[in-house]
């Protein structure tokens, strides 16, 4: 399987050495704002995302569009899914258009608590081997409630010289790879959707409600306290390890609807402690749209 001409790793399991937790809390930035010295990006997506964000965002924010800067949405969803992973060049493009080098310390938010663009953005970043990068705790939200000043004017970036991004450093999982581990008792095949989709009631993106079959639903939003937050590293480390049991990180490849979200629960697992699993970028709207048993909603 291609990723839009990318390398997939698989064998070799990265030892990241990143020592920056990836949450950052909106007291924090606050702090660090004294500085300004760190990039703000604003990752929303959705319907009239770059709009509302010209309306108002995070004062300093610079804006990335998840179908333009963070996939390549021109490819057939059948191979590759709907948000495939940009190329090398084109992502460094993005970077570079930010001024963001291998050394600078970059904040991104959403308006979802993380669990749309902002994590993607975040995982491609770790990705490339960047380790300053956190996610904004709460999202676009949470800043602006505890004052964080908003704007509506353009902002400006310095360009920067190309950012080297040559490869893949955290793992990726193709098709063939998930058909074999969703069959294996040494693998997990996680599906960070919400049980209605997981189960097939309803699918409001791809073209078949179901799931792959031997796939377990831990949906993304059970990351979150009733406030909107990322629970504790401790919480979070006690309810991945239980969901693991006795399968290494290495063996668990994580997907959902078409790569953005299954970032969140990523996120959530780097943040409790555990080492990063493999991606499954392509995820369900991939699998659905090929010759691949389903489980759908009368024969779950």
């Amino acid at each position: 399987m291609v990723y839009s001409g990318l390398e997939i790793q698989k064998n070799n399991y990265p030892k990241m050495t990143n020592t920056l937790s990836p949450i950052i809390n909106p007291e924090e930035l606050i702090k660090l704002q004294e500085s300004s010295n760190f990039i703000l990006i604003d990752a929303r997506a959705g319907l009239n995302a770059e709009e509302n964000y010209k309306k108002e965002h995070l004062k300093g924010a610079g804006y990335v569009d998840l179908n333009k800067d963070l996939a390549t949405v021109e490819a057939d969803p059948a191979k590759g899914g709907r948000h495939p992973l940009p190329s090398f060049e084109k992502f460094s493009a993005v970077l570079s258009k930010f001024g963001i080098t291998p050394s600078s310390h970059v904040i991104v938010y959403d308006d979802k608590n993380g669990s749309n663009a902002a994590a993607r953005f975040w995982w491609m970043l770790r990705a490339i081997g960047h380790e300053k990068v956190q996610v904004l705790n709460g999202g676009l939200q949470a800043a602006v409630k505890i004052g964080f000043p908003v704007s509506s004017e353009t902002e400006h970036f310095e360009k920067t010289e190309k950012y080297p991004v040559q490869e893949w450093k955290l793992l990726l999982a193709d098709i063939e790879e998930v058909e074999k581990a969703r069959n294996s008792d040494n693998n997990i095949v996680i599906d960070v959707r919400d049980k209605n989709r997981f189960d097939g009631l309803t699918e409001p993106l791809d073209l078949i409600a179901g799931h792959i079959p031997g796939a377990i639903n831990v949906p993304f939003g059970e990351n979150l306290n009733e406030d909107g937050f990322y629970h504790s590293p401790e919480i979070l480390n006690k309810k991945y390890k239980e969901v693991l049991g006795d399968v290494k990180p290495e063996n668990t490849i994580v997907h959902c609807g078409s790569g953005v979200t299954a970032c969140h629960t990523l996120l959530a697992m780097d943040y409790a402690g555990i080492p990063i699993p493999k991606l499954y970028v392509a995820s369900w709207s991939e699998w659905s749209r090929n010759d691949r048993e389903m489980a759908l909603k009368e024969n779950k």
